[in-house]
């Protein structure tokens, strides 16, 4: 690994003598001097079909499985067809939105029944992710699953068993996966732009009611309205409770917490770009400080995993953090930091940033060699980094809309997805074993090329 990241080096700097960085196959690259560094804008060749019409269907239409659809939607050659969900006024909205002729249902086996099904959007709670998956591909359908893909490691190795079976096309939906940024992060790293990868971190920071799940609840919320037994059906039975329901995030029953919301999208672009199978080692501390409404999962989370060494990467560690009473808010990033720089990844662009060191004219420095009668040839300093910026070319449609069309692509020309039920699995693995650790208070080993429990 050591004569291939060396080599690499090389090659990395090649590129920049001449400012002619590519991304990834199939792009295009602009560089373009600025006072701070070099400029690039980085863009994907169109290439994706409209031909052979892939008839979608909804299940789960609350925010993240409408905003999930309408961008599914933008990709050309796809049609909604079905929505499903538990409560009325969201298959109402459903038809007011994509109109009156759209099939609704509660049930979601009535979706799976439909010929003119193709493909599922799973976008419902966390808990109900891993049977609606396995019983849509054993139905022929193929399965777009929100992330986390599982709402237990235990249910992992079941959906990957059955995409293997059936052969159905299963992407999980951490979007970032397909963006440009991801992409060229990959890249400049492979190319050895920050040197030996040393170091990860990531977080999430809000401070607002809905960032922190505290979702509306309709007023019209009843058992009437919610089918509230089928919801808890497969897990522990308790009376109707619009709350737990609308704002299920909350609640060990149906949601995964922080991690499994959010922390899961960083380890998704992570192992994307590293090509990694993930931590061996998990340990998560926290607390819930500020959001005391009920809810039974942290509003603070923090997070720290071990790497080991493999063949794509050496070994690193990882630090991540979610803050829910976040007074500066909405800040969101991935930073990889190595031996000769750092890079902040986000889903439209990448900065770079290369430390560089001449040889040190610190007075004091000198005088001081000088007295103790020392040598000071080759010694350097630290100077500011060097700075590149890589950025999406204005009109990017963006990482969600490039998951949708990976993923329409699998469905018609047998194309591999960016994130199948291996590589979500592994992702959604350590966030778990992130609320296991809180929960015990003490670290949890994985072998993660197994993906099992030490």
């Amino acid at each position: 690994m050591k004569e291939n990241s060396q080599a690499s080096r090389r090659g990395f700097i090649r590129k920049l003598a001449t400012t002619t960085a590519a991304v990834a196959v199939g792009a295009n690259v602009f560089a373009e001097e600025t006072e701070s560094g070099l400029y690039q804008s980085i863009s994907r060749q169109a290439g994706f079909s409209a031909n052979d019409q892939i008839n979608i269907a909804l299940i789960g239409a609350g925010g993240m499985g409408v905003q999930d659809t309408l961008t599914g939607l933008k990709v050309p050659g796809s049609k909604l067809v079905a929505v499903c969900d538990l409560y009325d006024g969201r298959l109402k909205d459903a038809q007011g939105r994509w109109g009156s002729e759209l099939y609704t249902t509660r049930s979601y086996k009535e979706i799976l029944a439909r010929p003119d099904v193709d493909a599922v959007i799973v976008a419902t709670p966390d808990h109900w992710h891993q049977q609606i998956s396995i019983d849509a591909m054993r139905a022929g359908k193929h399965v777009y699953c929100e992330k986390p893909m599982v709402h237990s490691i235990e249910e992992g190795p079941d959906i990957i068993k059955v995409q293997k079976q059936t052969g159905k096309v299963f992407q999980v939906g951490s979007q970032g996966v397909s963006s440009l940024g991801n992409e060229k992060a990959k890249e400049l790293l492979a190319e050895g732009a920050i040197g030996k990868l040393i170091y990860a971190e990531g977080f999430w920071a809000r401070h607002s009611p809905i960032g922190a799940w505290q979702y509306p609840i309709p007023s019209d919320a009843s058992p009437q309205t919610v089918d509230w037994e089928t919801f808890v059906s497969n897990t522990n039975k308790q009376p109707f409770d619009a709350t737990r329901f609308f704002r299920w995030r909350n609640y060990k029953d149906y949601g995964t917490g922080m991690a499994g919301d959010l922390f899961v999208h960083l380890f998704s672009s992570l192992h994307f770009i590293t090509d990694s199978y993930g931590p061996n080692k998990i340990y998560a501390s926290g607390g819930l400080r500020y959001w005391k409404d009920g809810r039974e999962v942290p509003d603070v989370l923090l997070g720290t995993f071990d790497y080991p060494e493999t063949d794509k990467h050496p070994a690193f560690n990882l630090s991540l953090r979610c803050n829910f009473v976040d007074g500066t808010s909405g800040t969101t990033y991935l930073k990889l930091v190595g031996t000769e720089g750092s890079m902040d990844v986000t889903w439209d662009g990448v900065t770079l940033k290369r430390n560089k060191s001449v040889d040190s004219d610190d007075p004091f420095y000198i005088e001081q060699m000088r007295k103790a009668g020392s040598s000071i040839i080759g010694r350097k300093r630290i100077l500011p980094p060097e700075e590149y910026t890589f950025a999406a070319e204005k009109g990017y449609l963006g990482g969600p809309y490039d998951h949708f069309a990976n993923f329409y692509n699998a469905i018609r020309n047998g194309d591999k997805v960016a994130e199948d039920a291996v590589f979500g699995y592994r992702a959604a693995a350590p966030a778990l074993l992130c609320n296991d650790s809180y929960r015990k208070e003490g670290p949890i080993l994985w072998n993660p090329k197994k993906m099992q429990l030490v």
